[in-house]
């Protein structure tokens, strides 16, 4: 989903040249649609076409599955460095709290780094991310707006316990930032059928701060895609 306010003089200039031109100087702005879910520190990378942070059908690498269940952007960034990727990592400097937005510039002059991919974990939750995987980098000047899902890394049961967890291979989740968790919950949901990278179905919840299945407030932390809207400018 695309919006696109582009002067005609700019049309008439993009249509001499070549569609295989390369992106430059790329302004991203991501706002987070959350009613109560914190994006932890995000990757933002334009690559080239065989790059991919994640694949959805696919099974999540060692290094998404640290960003996905506790927030690791280390090995994501390695990957990124390694792709001779453009990228920023953290561009909010911590959290992205609900509602909140971000901006990041991506120079691309020079390369050939015409796709664009975004991951962060998603607090309070067990493996989920928000994330964008490889859209082509329109080649036009304009504005343009693009919708993110959550997914599901599938390399956690989605038990909804906050104990400090977080590290790959140790349950739970590590903390609900907004300090409306709860605790004492018996666990709400069990291993993955499905342990492949998917569309998250979301949280359960429960309205009890003391115990229950859940240590998620169904009042607070439950949502419908899309999580997050993200607004690419192309100069």
């Amino acid at each position: 989903m695309k919006t696109s306010h582009i002067a005609a003089s700019a049309l008439a200039i993009s249509a001499l040249l070549p569609v295989t031109a390369s992106a430059q100087d790329l302004t991203v702005q991501i706002t987070n649609l959350t009613h109560g879910i914190h994006f932890t520190p995000l990757l933002v990378a334009a690559h080239e076409a065989p790059t991919h942070l994640f694949q959805a059908g696919q099974s999540a690498s060692a290094n998404l599955q640290a960003m996905a269940e506790g927030g690791d952007l280390t090995g994501l960034e390695v990957d990124a460095i390694a792709a001779n990727a453009t990228y920023v990592a953290n561009p909010a400097v911590g959290l992205l709290a609900p509602g909140m937005s971000v901006s990041t510039m991506l120079d691309t002059t020079g390369t050939s780094n015409r796709y664009l991919s975004v991951v962060g974990m998603m607090l309070p939750t067990n493996d989920g991310f928000v994330g964008l995987d490889s859209i082509a980098i329109p080649s036009a000047p304009g504005t343009y707006t693009f919708h993110l899902n959550a997914y599901d890394a599938g390399t956690e049961a989605n038990d909804e316990i906050i104990n400090g967890g977080g590290m790959p291979n140790t349950a739970g989740i590590p903390v609900a930032p907004g300090g409306d968790g709860g605790s004492g919950a018996m666990g709400a949901a069990g291993v993955d059928s499905n342990t492949m990278v998917h569309i998250h179905r979301g949280v359960l919840g429960d309205t009890d701060a003391s115990g229950g299945n859940s240590d998620l407030d169904s009042r607070i932390h439950r949502w419908l895609n899309p999580v997050a809207k993200l607004v690419l400018t192309v100069q």
